[in-house]
């Protein structure tokens, strides 16, 4: 099998670690790019860069020939409607997936999801892979649609399929923004205080990306409903919202924040605004938006790694707090705190 992958979503905070666990590996990397992606965050020098439409494949078939893996992590976590979420989440994986079983060769798929594909955990279980997804959010339909629209093409490809929780580290804009209210002394928690959640460092969820690719189940294109070639990957440890800011604010070495909660109308309210705003100046919404507060008071955002650290032995190098403290550092070192 050829050394030579291809990594779509490079430019983003996951991607960027993947594409360094990669060239650390030792493979020959080449990552399909938006005309508008900011590539700063990349070592230019040693990838070969290729411009791409997510909806044009004849933008995909010179760069995919002679690949041993794609990673595919391209995606939408915020959209205007549900028609951005389908145009990457959904048909850009079909795309992708076709032109890979076009191939001699097919290389091996390696399909970067959600668990909002999964759903909430509405009971004190970790969601396993062997459970009905059942999304609630638009993002998260759309991540479950993409999946089987990889599975449709399993029969050609081998494909395994991650699931990933609440992802944090270095060059994460999102986890910052709790970073940067705890670091002044606040922490708003504008969900429920039972609900829980699994986390994952980029790190550790770029090694398994790649551990999968070597050794992952692959996924069997008659099995829709018992978890094939599908993993999850996270900490053992699943706190809530407000033990996640107190572990921040640990990791920050400061005082212990003052946490309020925020009623569910505001935070709804809020959420809406903030969307409504953003639609009226033609820009794609914030996380902050209903979609996603559709998803905070849905339940609590558990699973298990249990399989992983059964089929291929997944452990992280690090502890949360540990990795909390990791992120803290960077974002100091970078002058964004």
């Amino acid at each position: 099998m050829s050394d030579r992958v291809l990594v779509t979503g490079a430019t983003g905070f996951i991607g960027s670690h993947l594409v360094k666990a990669l060239l650390e590996q030792g493979d020959k990397v080449a990552c399909l790019v938006r005309p508008t992606s900011d590539t700063s965050g990349l070592p230019v020098d040693e990838l070969e860069l290729t411009i791409y439409d997510i909806s044009d494949p004849d933008t995909i078939k010179k760069p995919i020939e002679e690949v041993g893996t794609v990673y595919y992590l391209a995606g939408a976590t915020t959209s205007r409607g549900p028609a951005g979420f389908q145009a990457v989440n959904v048909q850009g994986v079909e795309n992708m997936a076709r032109l890979c079983a076009a191939q001699s060769s097919p290389p091996t798929l390696v399909l970067l999801s959600s668990l909002a594909a999964a759903g909430p955990s509405l009971s004190n279980r970790p969601k396993i892979e062997s459970d009905a997804a059942s999304p609630v959010s638009n993002y998260g339909r759309s991540k479950l649609e993409g999946e089987r629209a990889a599975r449709s093409h399993a029969g050609e490809v081998p494909l395994t399929i991650v699931r990933a929780p609440w992802a944090f580290g270095e060059r994460d804009r999102d986890t910052y923004k709790i970073f940067r209210m705890v670091r002044y002394g606040l922490l708003p928690v504008p969900v429920p205080s039972s609900n829980r959640y699994s986390l994952i460092h980029a790190g550790d969820l770029a090694a398994f990306l790649l551990q999968c690719a070597q050794h992952g189940e692959r996924a069997d294109p008659s099995d829709t409903e018992h978890g094939t070639g599908l993993y999850y990957a996270a900490f053992d440890a699943q706190p809530s919202f407000s033990q996640i800011g107190l572990a921040i604010g640990e990791a920050l070495g400061k005082p212990q924040p003052l946490i309020f909660h925020v009623p569910r109308a505001l935070a709804i309210g809020v959420a809406g605004v903030l969307e409504m705003g953003a639609r009226l100046l033609g820009k794609t919404p914030d996380i902050v938006n209903l979609d996603k507060a559709r998803e905070g008071y849905a339940g609590s955002w558990a699973c298990s790694p249990a399989k992983a650290r059964e089929q291929l032995g997944f452990k992280v190098d690090k502890t949360l707090p540990e990795r909390l403290a990791q992120t803290a550092e960077w974002y100091a070192a970078e002058g964004w705190l």
